[in-house]
């Protein structure tokens, strides 16, 4: 479910009035992840990395508040479930975008996961989750990056992580993510806590 919300009753009251208007409201973070764990599950159980790495990336988002809140067509949209977007290749050679909902049972994301990103390959239809606050995705695995900046349209607010692919140094694997956020959404702070958090989430899977 997603309402409207008085700013001034939040803790972003201060942000909204400071960053609702500005010109360049985004903020991007990059961070190396060690992403070992995640290869080696994704090995053993034959569980896709990048399902993995969704996980782990909306289990970070669901402990921290500001995750549930977005500016929206100058508006502050509170919700009470996050989705994380994936993008997915679909049978007519281009792209189509997927939303799974985020849920602590890692079956059950899994059986999600697989379900509705071939449902949207074989579509080709986007699937959007309107009623969730939504952490966008994009993996471009078959290119090492150091880092991506994603667009700055003022349309798109959701935060944002774009990664490639993923780099073995002797026994270990490491990922560099971008994390894009809007200013009103969260500070600096929060934003560090998540990331700290996927790599806290990334050792525990």
């Amino acid at each position: 479910m997603v309402k409207e919300i008085e700013p001034k009753q939040t803790r972003r009251a201060e942000a909204f009035e400071l960053w609702m208007q500005a010109p360049n409201p985004m903020v991007t973070f990059f961070k190396t992840l060690d992403v070992t764990p995640l290869v080696k599950t994704s090995k053993r159980k034959n569980l896709k990395f990048n399902m993995l790495l969704d996980y782990c990336i909306g289990k970070a988002a669901s402990s921290i508040e500001e995750f549930y809140i977005l500016p929206v067509d100058g508006k502050l949209m509170q919700y009470d479930s996050i989705a994380v977007n994936t993008i997915v290749k679909n049978k007519d050679g281009g792209v189509s975008s997927c939303d799974i909902l985020y849920t602590d049972d890692l079956e059950k994301y899994n059986c999600e996961y697989l379900k509705y990103t071939s449902q949207v390959a074989k579509n080709c239809e986007n699937r959007d989750l309107v009623d969730s606050m939504v952490i966008g995705t994009s993996a471009i695995i078959d290119t090492e990056i150091d880092g991506a900046v994603g667009m700055n349209s003022g349309i798109f607010n959701n935060p944002f992580i774009i990664w490639g692919k993923y780099k073995k140094k002797l026994f270990k694997y490491y990922l560099t993510v971008s994390f894009q956020f809007h200013h009103t959404q969260m500070d600096g702070a929060h934003a560090g806590r998540f990331l700290a958090n996927v790599q806290n989430e990334i050792q525990r899977i």
